[in-house]
């Protein structure tokens, strides 16, 4: 047993400046609402009103300061309210779609289903070495790879995406990378649903700015464009990445990882009208999509079968793996099936108290804990 280095990292986060609101809500409204208004301070919101000006707003105890920002190369503008401290620079133009297979990666460390959790995000990394007491990048041309579902049910979803998304930059200049593959939640909050949204956005930023929480993620926003630019599967080296599960039918329709990605990136904003008619992309976004698909861990009744060992052979031969790594199913600990061909790795917050992960080096794979120690690989 191997311990990585453990350490407690501070409060990303300092005290921010409060700014008059824009606007006023009814009395009878702020009267209604019963958390207190610090309780549900959010931001930053980037929305990019065109091609070189942005506006940056928050909501801030009650408050809703702000700021039209005019970005040349990058945008740049101070944090306010709880990130006060905080110096964001993000490209103006949109990002282009993610790289979604790499070869001669050195070493790998995948996690699933943040759910806003970001305390227990940046422990988890801290104490495997991915990051340092200072919540920046340390873990060199190690790639990490967080396989969706960073939204919905959690009160930090905000902050674990800028947090990722600072983290993903850092990386790449150190030589390694971050890689966020899409989750059913995304794609929920995307396509308008909210059944999973956490009551803190319902009545905080939704209530006092009206506007809508599906449109803080659309593809004019900051994070909706980044989001966006995210595949649905993900290859490094022969491992296979996938929020839910690639179906034996994606193989049986030809859909290579490149043709998979460019279909589904650009089923998010179809309307339901064009999603009905649309084979590929509802069948994409579906229960047997990428993104939901659960036949590896089990049948769903009324759905689809349990995937045979054969399907399976199958679809890896397809994509060129060996190993399919998914989430979207927790399970007790991260756990190896099928012979070690798939691997869970969504694992119940609420029992361990923590994240695990799944390492990846020198051809083997292992399991670090809550607690940052290496442990092996777990088969039922």
């Amino acid at each position: 047993m191997r311990h990585l280095r453990i350490g407690i990292l501070p409060l990303l986060l300092g005290a921010g400046l409060f700014v008059s609101p824009v606007g006023t809500r009814p009395a009878s409204t702020r009267a209604a609402l019963p958390p207190p208004a610090d309780s549900l301070n959010d931001g930053p919101h980037v929305y990019w009103q065109d091609s070189t000006h942005a506006i940056v707003f928050y909501l801030c105890g009650g408050a809703f300061p702000a700021d039209r920002v005019r970005a040349q190369d990058t945008l740049a503008f101070a944090g306010r309210c709880t990130d006060s401290t905080a110096q964001y620079r993000l490209p103006r133009r949109p990002p282009r779609p993610a790289r979604d297979t790499w070869d001669g990666v050195p070493r790998i460390l995948a996690l699933s289903d943040i759910h806003g959790e970001y305390d227990a995000l940046v422990a988890f990394l801290e104490r495997a070495g991915v990051i340092d007491t200072a919540g920046r990048w340390s873990w060199g041309n190690g790639h990490l790879v967080v396989l969706g579902d960073v939204v919905d049910r959690g009160d930090r979803v905000t902050e674990c995406l800028w947090f990722l998304y600072r983290l993903e930059q850092e990386a790449e200049r150190a030589g390694g990378r971050v890689h966020l593959t899409l989750g059913n939640h995304e794609m929920m909050v995307m396509r308008d649903d909210l059944r999973y949204v956490h009551a803190k956005y319902t009545s905080g930023i939704v209530r006092y700015t009206g506007i809508r929480y599906p449109d803080l993620f659309g593809p004019d926003m900051e994070l909706g464009r980044w989001l966006r630019s995210k595949p649905f599967v993900l290859k490094l080296n022969d491992v296979v990445f996938v929020h839910g599960g690639l179906a034996p039918e994606l193989a049986g329709r030809g859909l290579d990882i490149p043709t998979l990605n460019a279909i589904g990136r650009g089923s998010l904003d179809l309307s339901s009208v064009a999603l009905a008619f649309s084979d590929v992309p509802s069948m994409l976004l579906g229960s047997a999509g990428p993104l939901w698909y659960r036949g590896y861990v089990g049948a769903r009744e009324g759905r689809y079968p349990a995937a045979t060992s054969e399907e399976l052979d199958a679809m890896l031969r397809f994509y060129g793996a060996t190993t399919m790594v998914v989430g979207h199913t927790d399970l007790p600990q991260v756990t190896a099936l099928h012979e070690g061909r798939v691997i869970v790795i969504d694992v119940s917050l609420e029992t361990l108290g923590a994240f695990q992960g799944l390492l990846w080096e020198d051809g083997a794979f292992s399991v670090v804990t809550g607690v940052g120690t290496v442990e092996p690989l777990p088969r039922p």
